[in-house]
């Protein structure tokens, strides 16, 4: 489905290539980073864009969430330091693409120094970061960061938003900021060739990553409770090391890749997503859901923030709030293969229509070329 996409992009290329640094929190194996920059790339490059990313901290970053190792204040440090440099010495960008922010916890006032070489700013937010300096449980942090990203907003060229929470923030201060939900690759994701298999126990998955681990904890005596009634299995997948105390029989812990990745959610037969109606959750992007229903899987989440909007009660799975509901949806979708099915059908048409890669492509296009031509630092 992104051929089209890239064809398309290649015939409206620019003569000039116009040059987009991209700056992310992390390496590839976050799947912010892989999601809402690098997907974009190939489809980036063919309409004319020459983009190069730097990551603030690497895939070993990532990999110590996992493990539970630690990173060190000295190599966040250097990181931080490695930055600067690049921002500072560097032949300034026609486009400079921030995923979040660029240096996290520092004031904003050294981001826009950092930025004073560069012609267009374009911040992308699919969670709502704003939150993790104005709602801190610790004073000074509020103090001190609380409106950090006030003025860097006044002075964007544009924000792409998540969902419309992020958006609500963004459009106080950033006049051109537009809804980029986080999409995948539906050529990509889709349902297994070979069906489920009826002779095998059905799984109910759950793929995310250790810093989202804790929302699905809260649910695990109901999910052992079903599988020990139901022979069901639980599939978690990414939620590092600190999920191995919470074992239980009948549940699978998987480690993540992005090459398996996509197998392991069609390996699922009910994709769940629980969270918190807490201010974090709410601005959070329901990419899990995406996966789930591109695989053609029916989902239950929690009816918080963007889940709302992604899921249709009934159609594509059930909004579940109390114990209560959460196990009654289960068990439904449990009971009845062909209301897995056909809940399955329409989550894929709904994840090809309004969350593929193919569809959300040129606007994001769009976007970073009308910007291009204007200088905001």
């Amino acid at each position: 489905m992104l051929a089209p996409v890239l064809e398309q992009a290649d015939e409206l290329a620019p003569r000039r290539a116009m040059q987009v640094k991209a700056f992310t929190r992390h390496g590839r194996e976050a799947a912010s980073t892989r999601q809402r920059v690098l997907q974009y790339i190939p489809a980036l490059e063919a309409a004319g864009f020459r983009v190069d990313f730097e990551p603030l901290l690497g895939d070993d970053y990532v990999r110590s969430l996992v493990d539970g190792g630690g990173f060190s204040r000295l190599d966040v440090a250097r990181s931080y330091l490695k930055r600067m440099r690049a921002l500072l010495s560097g032949p300034g960008a026609d486009i400079v693409w921030i995923y979040a922010e660029l240096f996290p916890y520092l004031p904003g006032w050294v981001e826009r120094l950092a930025l004073s070489r560069s012609r267009a700013v374009v911040y992308d937010y699919d969670d709502a970061f704003f939150h993790t300096y104005d709602s801190s449980s610790n004073p000074l942090v509020r103090g001190m960061l609380g409106r950090k990203f006030e003025p860097l907003l006044r002075h964007a060229a544009a924000c792409s938003c998540g969902n419309a929470y992020v958006l609500d923030y963004a459009s106080r201060f950033c006049r051109r900021s537009i809804i980029l939900p986080t999409v995948v690759d539906t050529d990509l994701y889709k349902p297994r060739a070979d069906g489920a298999d009826p002779d095998q126990p059905l799984v109910i998955g759950w793929i995310g990553s250790p810093t989202t681990w804790g929302y699905l904890r809260p649910l695990f005596p109901l999910l052992a409770e079903i599988s020990r009634e139901r022979g069901v299995k639980v599939r978690v997948v990414g939620a590092g090391v600190q999920a191995e105390k919470d074992r239980f029989p009948g549940l699978q812990l998987v480690d993540w890749s992005e090459s398996s990745e996509v197998a392991d959610v069609q390996a699922m037969d009910i994709g769940i997503m629980p969270v918190p109606d807490e201010i974090w959750a709410r601005g959070k992007s329901g990419y899990k859901l995406i996966q789930y229903m591109a695989c053609g899987l029916p989902v239950v989440a929690s009816p918080v923030g963007v889940n709302r909007d992604i899921v249709a009660h009934g159609l594509t799975g059930f909004l579940a709030t109390t114990p209560e509901e959460w196990r009654a949806s289960l068990l439904e979708l449990i009971e009845s293969a062909d209301l897995r099915a056909r809940m399955g059908l329409v989550g894929r048409k709904r994840a090809e229509e309004g969350y593929s890669l193919s569809v959300h492509t040129p606007r994001l296009i769009d976007l970073l070329r009308s910007v291009g031509k204007v200088g905001t630092y």
